[in-house]
């Protein structure tokens, strides 16, 4: 274990505070941990309006913001991982995210689950290279 490794928080405005003990994302190995995102506005701290359309776009702009924040981008990206509650959602999620990424796609996994925080139909989280 290198305990020589180092780890550092990332946090921004253009993405909503977290809503627990979180950080919003952390740097560590030359990679950038962003933690799940729900489809917060980062003004309002409110869901955006409209379907899974919408959330997933507001999910991927929140992920955006943070690895700005960080110094890098979604480019970058190598895996994220998509839950959501109805995996009827899937093929419009899909639509929505393939127009974030202009290059091959990161690596992906999309997982049905049975709650998200504050009741979101959708939560994002990723890994992104420096």
């Amino acid at each position: 274990m290198n305990k020589n490794l180092s780890v550092e928080a990332v946090s921004t405005a253009k993405a909503p505070a977290p809503i627990g003990p979180y950080s919003q994302g952390v740097v560590a190995g030359g990679l950038l941990f962003v933690s799940g995102q729900i489809p917060l506005h980062p003004e309002t701290g409110l869901f955006v309006e409209g379907g899974i359309a919408e959330h997933t776009s507001q999910c991927m702009k929140n992920i955006a913001a943070i690895a700005k924040a960080a110094g890098t981008d979604l480019g970058r990206a190598v895996k994220l991982t998509i839950f959501l509650l109805d995996m009827k959602d899937f093929p419009v999620v899909n639509d929505v995210y393939a127009g974030f990424f202009e290059g091959p796609p990161p690596a992906r996994a999309v997982v049905q689950v049975a709650g998200l925080p504050k009741n979101a139909t959708i939560e994002i989280e990723a890994v992104i290279a420096m």
